[in-house]
């Protein structure tokens, strides 16, 4: 039975932290590419993060291993409507100056360039992003039903890398008892 160590949980994390990424990308390509934000690839995520972790560690489970599933399942997919929400505002943002220009009767390059508003530090501006990502499946609450079932799926995906990451228990076979003797007529 593989033994939990320092090394086993480090390279365990290190899987994981990579399959999150992975999971981050496969959510928010799917989303970008489908128009469609469906939730239940939330649960690929958690598979695919708790599976590598279980690699990684060489088949250890256990709490910090199930902890660390959790946290980084979670991150993965709320932090993937950061990039969802960029791509739709650009797209809004698009189509908004199009029909500016279009009742103006000129072309987009010829409309006027907005005053420019003042910069935020890019290190600001990422942490607002990394806070309103993970608590974006919290302010999908916004839409009760589709922020409810949004919820509700991610736990699920929570709750599969929570399993695949547990610690196996411990199978033992024991003394086993010889057969009593044929008794005889």
């Amino acid at each position: 039975m593989p033994r939990d160590s320092h090394k086993a949980f480090v390279r365990g994390v290190l899987f994981g932290v990579g399959a999150a990424v992975l999971g981050f990308a496969i959510y928010t390509a799917f989303a970008l590419t489908t128009g469609l934000v469906i939730g239940y690839v939330s649960l690929a995520v958690g598979y695919i993060v708790g599976k590598a972790i279980r690699r990684g560690s060489g088949g250890v489970g256990g709490r910090r291993y199930q902890i660390t599933a959790v946290i980084l399942t979670y991150m993965a997919v709320s932090l993937a409507a950061v990039p969802i929400a960029i791509s739709v505002h650009m797209k809004h943002k698009s189509i908004q100056q199009h029909a500016q220009a279009s009742e103006l009767g000129v072309t987009p390059a010829a409309t006027p360039a907005p005053a420019p508003r003042p910069r935020m530090a890019f290190a600001a501006a990422l942490g607002r992003l990394t806070v309103v990502g993970l608590a974006s499946p919290f302010l999908e609450l916004g839409e009760p039903m589709h922020g409810i079932i949004g919820l509700i799926i991610l736990l699920v995906g929570i709750r599969i890398a929570w399993q695949l990451t547990a610690a196996k228990p411990l199978q033992i076979s024991g003394p086993v008892a010889e057969s009593p003797p044929a008794m005889s007529a």
